[in-house]
């Protein structure tokens, strides 16, 4: 091999959620090429066939405990369709506040526990905001860290008053919800989520949420950074120095963009709209869909399949070209880019579209997009609970189907997350997962083509290939959940090869 040329693995990725492996080729202190590859699997979708199609409601949440509310919102939009029965607006109402609440407590989760403690990296110790840094974004001892990690509890317990618990609130059933709230109850949501927002303008925004959601443009948050105190919150330290950590100078990625619309109104539309954008926003169309297995630990097929005609079946070689478990779902054969940035920018946001234009697609703008969506959804989130009227109904009955094909269509805090059944016979003959990270960290597809994280990564500058902490602010920008990505469960007491391997 080239003496300036180096493989160097960064695994397992730290800070994220499950097992991910990270190859990177080094040369001359750049970054040349990467594989991401997830080495864990586990088989949901093998899991859940022959069971009753209810199931899929208890089994599917379990996948992630970060999100297990995108996974019920996904399975119950695929069953409602499946029964062909409409859902009153009392229960969207219900789905929508768990989910916004589950997309709430996850963003301040990722932004405080899993991105901003690499701001406190070694390499920043030179700087002149380090001490401060430090002293907010510290795992455990930061101001910022330990306010974060107790502000994040208030979200479940919302999602507890409506989902009857957290993880895997079991209220969501096809038709509706099962949950009636009182006034009481609606009331005691309404309190907890004032507490959310002290944290929100206190901790990171320095102002009020009407304040920040004023701004349109890179101008206007340039003078919203001169008012006030605002340039000493969270978001304004993350605004004023992510460009001298040049955070904006890195991850650009493949420039395309994925969103299937979320949180559904009484009129069949979302609040935030589906699109495909590569600079221009298009419709939304499922039938695009493709997922490829050349490079992934699956039996080969032809090119893509679409989710509906999916085939999960395992088959492992080290040796091989093939490097994880996660399949390369491609839209229009195009790589897309899904999660809170690709949800603003489809939703046409005129903030993040503004900085999208002005700094650009990278580590900094993705970042930036997740904590303003964050806001977003909080505003939102109160108009909802407000909206819900217990004297309404929650719940329409309907059948099992004998026979069913049908699709769930949600974004899950990471991005486009979609569940697709089949049913024969009242029981589930099969069913796929498609999540966000599966198109974010997803490896290259039939065609050759380098997924998202990939593409991100390469032309890097590396400073210490020790500790190649510009590569993993990459990464964690687009907040990887591997757990969700790579799903098997095997009954034997044997140890494989794989799992030889993957301990090894």
């Amino acid at each position: 091999m080239d003496a300036k040329k180096k493989i160097s693995v960064i695994g397992p990725v730290s800070r994220i959620e499950g097992h991910l492996e990270f190859h990177v080729e080094v040369e001359d202190g750049l970054v040349k090429d990467a594989h991401s590859s997830g080495v864990l699997f586990r088989g949901f979708e093998n899991i859940l066939q022959g069971k009753d199609p209810r199931d899929a409601l208890y089994i599917t949440p379990r996948i992630c405990g970060v999100c297990p509310a995108s996974h019920a919102t996904a399975s119950v939009k695929a069953l409602d369709e499946a029964y062909g029965v409409g859902v009153p607006e009392n229960a969207l109402l219900v789905r929508n506040v768990i989910l916004a609440a589950n997309t709430v407590m996850s963003h301040i989760t990722h932004f405080y526990a899993l991105w901003a403690p690499d701001l406190v990296n070694k390499k920043y110790a030179s700087h002149r905001a380090y001490q401060e840094l430090t002293k907010r974004f510290s795992p455990l001892s930061g101001s910022s860290y330990f306010a974060a990690v107790r502000a994040r509890v208030k979200p479940h317990e919302i999602i507890a008053i409506f989902g009857g618990k957290m993880p895997h609130s079991v209220s969501h059933v096809p038709g509706g919800v099962t949950v009636k709230p009182t006034l009481s109850d609606i009331t005691k949501a309404y309190s907890i989520l004032l507490d959310v927002q002290d944290f929100t303008e206190q901790i990171i925004l320095g102002c009020t949420i009407e304040r920040w959601l004023e701004n349109k443009s890179l101008a206007d948050v340039q003078k919203w950074m001169g008012e006030d105190v605002h340039a000493q919150s969270d978001l304004g330290v993350l605004i004023q120095y992510g460009p001298e950590f040049a955070l904006d100078k890195i991850g650009k990625g493949c420039g395309k963009f994925l969103s299937y619309g979320v949180y559904d109104q009484p009129d069949g539309s979302h609040w935030l709209r589906s699109g495909f954008f590569d600079g221009e926003l298009h419709d939304f169309d499922q039938r695009e869909i493709g997922e490829h297995v050349k490079y992934s630990w699956y039996v080969d097929y032809e090119g893509g399949k679409h989710p509906s005609e999916g085939i999960t079946e395992p088959e492992f070689d080290k040796s091989g070209e093939k490097y994880s478990w996660l399949k390369a779902p491609r839209y229009a054969d195009k790589v897309v880019e899904v999660g809170p940035l690709a949800r603003m920018i489809c939703d046409l946001d005129p903030l993040v579209l503004d900085l999208v234009e002005k700094l650009g697609v990278n580590a900094y703008t993705r970042v930036i997009a997740r904590l303003h969506e964050c806001v977003r959804v909080l505003a939102k989130l109160k108009e909802w609970i407000m909206k819900i009227d217990p004297s309404k109904p929650f719940f329409r009955k309907a059948k099992v189907p004998r026979t069913a094909q049908a699709m769930g269509l949600t974004e899950a805090p990471r991005g486009a997350l979609g569940h697709w059944i089949s049913i024969e016979r009242g029981r589930i003959r099969g069913y796929q997962v498609v999540t966000p990270t599966v198109w974010n960290a997803s490896p290259r597809d039939s065609r050759g083509n380098r997924g998202p994280i990939e593409q991100s990564v390469i032309g890097t500058p590396v400073s210490d290939e020790s500790d190649m902490i510009e590569v993993q602010h990459i990464i964690r920008s687009f907040d990887p959940c591997i757990a969700c990505s790579v799903h098997s469960i095997s009954p034997k007491n044997d140890v494989s090869e794989f799992e030889i391997w993957i301990n090894s």
